[in-house]
Parts: C-alpha cells; structure tokens; sequence
C-alpha cells in the first residue's frame, strides 16, 4: 500500500510528525515509516487514528489526494 499522501496531508494540516503522533496516539517513527514508504502496511485501526487526527478519510491517505478538499 502507498502512504505517500499522508506527508502532503499533514504538511497542508500544518502539522509536524511529533503533532501528528500526539493528536493520533500513533508512534512518530510509525507515522515516519509510512510517509518514508519504509513500511507497506499498516493496520485498519492505525490508519483511522491517523485519518482523524487529520480530519480526513483513510482512502485520502492511501488514495489520491487533492489539496482543495482538506
């Protein structure tokens, strides 16, 4: 799976990755290896924890993402 939006997101949220890792109970270095496509995978949970601390949906983070709908 490609987690390559989820930098653009935050980075249009405003947020850092230590923000990003507060506001959604997911580790820095988790949140660190998806953007960095190190890892490939992630669970269901870890990915709506993360898609709403973004105000987002999951398939915005694995899907195409545009900037004028955050």
């Amino acid at each position: 799976m490609d987690f390559t939006n989820l930098k653009e997101i935050r980075k249009a949220k405003g947020l850092n990755q230590e923000e990003l890792s507060r506001e959604s109970g997911v580790g820095r270095i988790t949140i660190s290896r998806l953007e960095s496509g190190a890892l490939k995978e992630s669970s269901v949970s870890t990915l709506m924890k993360i898609a709403k601390a973004l105000d987002c949906n999951v398939e915005d983070i694995t899907g195409s993402f545009d900037e004028h709908k955050i």
